[in-house]
């Protein structure tokens, strides 16, 4: 099930911070023996710093192969929950576990910002959060300060906000179903920071399911390396037959969706081959095969996959929303007996 969640009310109530160092290379670990002190001013943009790049993500829940209880930043959290007072000693567990997640040599060092955050509005309810972030570089600035009677420029290095590497939010909702988790990872490491450090799984609702489907469909229709260049405007048609399926029907079933849209079984064999290789590379887990669909993001897709039309002579055509609504009217598709080629005739009243 869907929720809601709004960050504009949002405020920073507290932080910790640790440098999480790699044990491969027999860097430390080191955490704050106190809360961050900040100003009001400083938390506003410390709170935006802490929820930006968590806006229009996948929901996660927390997991574990006995029980979600175990999972070591499912405890942490709920720690924290029930008792943000010590966040302090609760945020240098969360800091222990991932330096014993980090032993890996590709792993970089970095710091570490753990922040509880109130007035997160779930379902148009007060609720709050935590946001674990992880910079692993450093960036230089420039400083201008007063010295004496003079001015000098002094070089620093810090933490760019917008050059966040990884982050977790978790929202203090469905506590019993591992809690509302959103995640980044600019790295595209999904195995470390999402499988051994938080140890997540996406919640595969009617959106989430309907959104996946629809970009693997896409995906496949684009994956034509090698291919001659009737099977590649095969594949777009199917990418096309795919979309229009889930805009139509109700429910999503894979067997259906092979026969109506995929067609042909040497299609539905490249389709799953794909599939498998799509789940494993940029999921991490498999996806359900029969689930409602989300009208809402169906159309969304056919809308995404009917506003371009590439053509194998170099033309790329882009259509506004509006333009395709009304196709019909102002565009023609037809072959030419003589060149024995398709085209395109497009017509309108006046170059924008």
């Amino acid at each position: 099930m869907s929720i809601s969640v709004n960050f504009a009310e949002a405020q920073l109530a507290s932080m910790a911070l640790a440098q999480v160092g790699n044990p491969q290379r027999q860097e430390g670990l080191r955490t704050s023996k106190n809360l961050c002190q900040f100003q009001d001013d400083e938390a506003e943009l410390l709170t935006r710093c802490f929820l930006k790049p968590f806006k229009s993500l996948d929901m996660h829940q927390l997991e574990h192969p006995e029980d979600v209880s175990e999972n070591p930043l499912y405890q942490a959290a709920s720690d924290i929950f029930d008792k943000p007072s010590n966040l302090v000693e609760y945020s240098a567990e969360i800091a222990k576990h991932l330096y014993a997640s980090s032993n890996h040599p590709n792993i970089k060092s970095g710091d570490l910002c753990v922040a509880h955050l109130i007035n997160v509005f779930v379902d148009g309810e007060a609720n709050e959060a935590i946001s674990i972030i992880k910079s692993e570089s450093k960036v230089p600035f420039l400083q201008i300060t007063a010295s004496g009677e003079d001015l000098q420029l002094t070089t620093q290095q810090g933490i760019y906000p917008d050059k966040i590497d990884k982050g977790c939010l978790i929202v203090n909702t469905r506590r019993d179903e591992g809690y509302a988790v959103y995640l980044f990872d600019k790295s595209g490491d999904a195995q470390f920071w999402r499988c051994e450090f938080v140890s997540a799984s996406p919640v595969q609702d009617k959106d989430y399911l309907t959104r996946r489907y629809s970009e693997m469909c896409v995906a496949f229709a684009n994956d034509t390396d090698g291919l001659e260049e009737g099977m590649k405007e095969e594949r777009v048609d199917v990418a096309r037959k795919a979309v229009s399926y889930m805009a139509e029907a109700d429910t999503f079933d894979m067997q259906d969706f092979n026969q109506v849209a995929l067609a042909k079984p040497k299609v539905a064999e490249d389709f799953q081959t794909f599939k498998e290789s799509y789940e494993a590379e940029k999921i991490g887990t498999p996806l359900q095969e029969s689930f409602e669909v989300s009208k809402k993001e169906a159309k969304k897709a056919e809308r995404k996959i009917n506003s371009r039309l590439q053509l194998d002579t170099g033309v790329d055509l882009k259509f506004s929303t509006g333009f395709q609504k009304t196709a019909d009217q102002f565009m023609e598709k037809g072959f030419d007996e003589d060149k024995q080629m398709k085209y395109v005739k497009i017509y309108y009243h006046t170059e924008g």
